[in-house]
C-alpha cells in the first residue's frame, strides 16, 4: 500500500482546557500540534488537520485545515469523513489519523496499523494497548478505507459518535503498542496532563 494522507484530529471543543486549542499548548519548546507533526508527516504521503476554529491561528504549520463538513460538534467520527473526502479528492486510498493532542504517538503508527489490517484480512485497523490485563483501542489513531466514507457520512449524519461502533460493523483489525518508557497515546485533557506532559517531552528530548 502507497503512503496514506494523514488528517491529525484536532476539532474538539477542549472544555477541560478552558476551551483552549489543546494543539497550541506548549511542551517546553515545541507545541502539541509541531510534535505530533514531526511524527506523523514521514509516515504519511501528505497532512492536513482536522480542526474547527479559525484556520488562521494554524498559519504557521503550512498544513490544509479542514473543518467538520456536518455541524453540531458530533465527534472524532466526523473528523475522519472531513479527512476521507479530501483524500478522495486528492485520489488517496486510505488515511491515517492521530489526535492533535499526543506529543508521543508512535513513529511506527502507520506501517504497524496497515500491517495488521493485511494480516487480519480487514478493511480498517486501529492502534491498540495492553492494559489492565484488557485490550485497550485507541480509535483516533487508525488506518481507514476512503472507500467507506459515504457509509461513513450516513452513520454521522445518522447521529452516531462512538468511532468503534462503525469500525466494528465493517471489521477491525488491532494494532498493539506497548506503554513503556512513555504511553504512546498519552493525550492532554487538562492542564494537569500538560504539565505531565511537559515533563516526559523535556525528558525524552534530554535523552535523544
Amino acid at each position: 500500500m502507497t503512503k496514506p494522507l494523514g488528517v491529525i484530529l484536532g476539532g474538539g471543543q477542549a472544555r477541560r482546557m478552558q476551551g483552549e486549542t489543546k494543539g497550541l499548548l506548549d511542551l517546553g519548546g515545541q507545541t502539541l500540534l509541531a510534535e505530533v507533526i514531526a511524527r506523523l508527516a514521514p509516515q504519511c504521503a501528505g497532512l492536513v488537520l482536522n480542526a474547527n476554529d479559525a484556520a488562521a491561528r494554524y498559519a504557521g504549520y503550512g498544513l490544509p485545515v479542514l473543518p467538520d463538513s456536518i455541524t453540531g460538534w458530533p465527534g472524532p467520527l466526523a473528523g475522519v469523513l472531513a479527512g476521507m473526502d479530501y483524500a478522495a479528492a486528492l485520489g488517496h486510498s486510505h488515511i491515517l489519523t492521530a489526535a492533535a493532542d499526543t506529543p508521543f504517538l508512535p513513529r511506527d503508527l502507520g506501517e504497524r496499523l496497515a500491517e495488521a489490517a493485511r494480516a487480519g484480512g480487514q478493511p480498517i485497523a486501529l492502534a491498540a494497548t495492553w492494559e489492565e490485563g484488557r485490550l485497550m483501542r485507541q480509535p483516533t489513531f487508525g488506518l481507514w478505507p476512503v472507500a467507506l466514507r459515504e457509509d461513513l457520512r450516513d452513520a454521522v449524519t445518522g447521529g452516531l459518535s462512538k468511532i468503534v461502533l462503525w469500525t466494528d460493523r465493517h471489521g477491525t483489525a488491532t494494532a498493539q503498542f506497548g506503554t513503556q518508557p512513555v504511553h504512546p497515546f498519552f493525550n492532554v485533557n487538562t492542564p494537569e496532563d500538560l504539565a505531565t506532559g511537559r515533563a516526559l517531552w523535556q525528558k525524552l528530548s534530554a535523552d535523544t
